[in-house]
């Protein structure tokens, strides 16, 4: 497999079987959650420095109650221009979105943005490492899937093709993300097995 800048890296697969940690993962915890609680937990063991982007709010109306304070009454939420977390991660830019279905056959691209297909692929012309988590809610399973093999199916779509891809694609093209105690959603195994494996800790 081969990158589409024409990069020529390989990416490796080690496959997990799906369904093999089933039960164990969320215990109730949506995928957001779950992923803030894991880059807690790489932060503190100093594995990696990861954060959630704030979302950005456009402030319509501020009130001063007091010289010495604000409060605001009226804004609104704008829409995130890029994803949904990034950070450092072994001296490389780490940029990623997160996204959770209830669907049992496919992951629906309709999830996913312009805008933020169009952020992902200047992360990876400039070497970053991006990817896309994707969580099958019903099953309980957990998968990463590069930037690099998100995106011919997003232009697919584009061109008049499929909306959505299967979930048994996601199987085939993805990388079962391992559960572990402390890292709920231990994205980081999968990231070694992908770009570091050649390279010591």
């Amino acid at each position: 497999m081969k990158y589409p800048n024409g990069t020529g890296k390989n990416i490796r697969k080690q496959r997990l079987h799906p369904r093999q940690n089933h039960g164990h993962s969320n215990r109730g915890m949506t995928l957001e959650e779950d992923i803030n609680v894991t880059n807690t937990y790489y932060l503190a063991a100093g594995k990696a420095i990861i954060h959630k982007k704030p979302t950005p709010v456009q402030i319509v109306k501020v009130n001063y109650p007091k010289r010495s304070a604000a409060v605001i009454t009226e804004g609104y939420f704008k829409q995130p221009s890029t994803t949904d977390y990034n950070g450092i991660y072994r001296g490389r830019h780490i940029d990623f979105e997160a996204k959770e279905t209830k669907n049992k056959t496919r992951f629906p691209l309709a999830n996913i943005h312009e805008h933020q297909i169009k952020h992902m692929k200047l992360i990876v012309e400039h070497g970053g490492i991006c990817f896309i988590i994707i969580r099958f809610a019903v099953f309980d399973e957990t998968y990463l899937m590069p930037a690099e093999l998100l995106f011919p199916y997003w232009d697919a779509k584009n061109d008049g093709g499929k909306k959505s891809i299967p979930y048994d694609q996601i199987i085939r093209d993805g990388f079962l993300i391992p559960f572990h105690y402390q890292a709920r959603v231990n994205y980081l195994a999968v990231i070694d097995q992908l770009y570091f494996a050649d390279k010591k800790m």
